[in-house]
């Protein structure tokens, strides 16, 4: 399933891929998460720098089963469930030498242009590497899944701190906002304060144990959390890549509070009101991605300590993703987490 131009998307028929080299892994894929980057792709044909080339298949949050494998592979096997770690790594740079993998000077990444073909297709060849096999225990959907729940483990832990207690904000409860929710819960945050401005996501939130949640186009969400939290938040999650989230966060932010900045913005730059900034010594601090989560984040799933079922919302077969897409992108009937199933 390729795009074709803006919000334009067609089924084509194409090549089987092979395996080419002895570390490759031929994939069928069993589903697919349809991710905001993607529909930054699908709505604007670019996210950045990256720009599409016409066609293009797009989609990175994948799960599938191991149909062959190169004559080198030795961590997955013929019939092995599998979750898809998207980012291909060079193992070689300074970056990745340094425990930085995710900002691979030659990093390829699945559904991004000029790097590699997306996961929209019933088959796909990738490094072993990005094979983790999964538990029968666990569903296609939570392996899929736990490719957006990695970031917020990792933006969780990016934090570096120890959250018994705090009280923290989350602006934007997407699928990376609900990321970020679930580990820090389990994390001991105190009070989760959550606002977004689709009721059904809020209502998502408050399910999932967030102490608080608004809606910014109904009430003032500052002076809201303001008047339960007179001292303000230990650290707040930007999660929607809105200008006027980034502004809410510096009301919120207590002196010497964190600000974590996840969302993906459709500009190219951010806005600070240096003044609160300096006075309350905010810090700030970019997420790209994961780096080194995603094992983590199987485990938390596998042993139950991570509960992601609210977050599928809807389903579509897999002839059906455009429908997928145009859902998503309008932000329609309260939709989290749309997923493509390919059987």
């Amino acid at each position: 399933m390729q795009l074709t131009g803006i919000r334009q998307m067609l089924m084509m028929e194409v090549e089987t891929p092979r395996i080419v080299k002895p570390t490759d892994v031929l994939i069928k894929m069993k589903v697919l998460g349809v991710c905001g980057s993607d529909i930054h792709y699908y709505v604007s044909g670019k996210i950045g720098s990256q720009v599409v080339n016409y066609p293009f298949p797009v989609g990175h949050e994948g799960a599938g089963q191991v149909v062959e494998t190169g004559s080198e592979v030795t961590h997955v096997k013929v019939g092995d469930r599998i979750a898809i770690e998207p980012a291909m790594p060079c193992f070689k740079c300074d970056q990745c030498l340094e425990g930085r993998p995710h900002t691979c000077r030659n990093l390829k990444f699945l559904g991004c242009p000029g790097q590699a073909d997306g996961c929209l297709s019933e088959y796909l060849v990738m490094p072993e590497t990005s094979c983790l096999p999964i538990p029968e225990s666990m569903s296609y959907d939570q392996a899929a899944i736990s490719e957006p729940l990695a970031i917020g483990v990792y933006a969780v832990r990016l934090a570096k701190m120890d959250f018994a207690g705090k009280n923290v904000g989350i602006l934007g409860f997407g699928p990376i906002g609900m990321s970020v929710l679930l580990p820090l819960l389990q994390r001991g945050a105190k009070n989760v304060y959550v606002t977004d401005k689709i009721e059904g996501r809020l209502a998502i939130a408050k399910r999932s144990g967030a102490m608080w949640t608004g809606n910014p186009d109904t009430e003032d969400v500052v002076a809201s959390v303001k008047e339960l939290e007179p001292a303000l938040l230990d650290v707040v999650f930007e999660c929607c890549g809105k200008q006027e989230a980034v502004d809410q966060a510096i009301e919120l932010l207590k002196p010497g509070g964190k600000l974590m900045m996840i969302g993906i913005p459709e500009f190219d730059r951010w806005s600070f009101p240096v003044d609160k900034l300096r006075h309350k010594e905010v810090c700030i601090q970019n997420v790209r991605r994961q780096n080194g989560a995603l094992e983590e984040t199987l485990e938390l799933l596998a042993e139950g300590k991570l509960d992601v079922s609210l977050m599928p919302s809807h389903r579509f077969k897999f002839e059906d993703t455009k429908q997928a897409f145009d859902l998503v992108a309008g932000f329609s009937d309260g939709v989290m987490k749309a997923m493509i199933d390919f059987n």
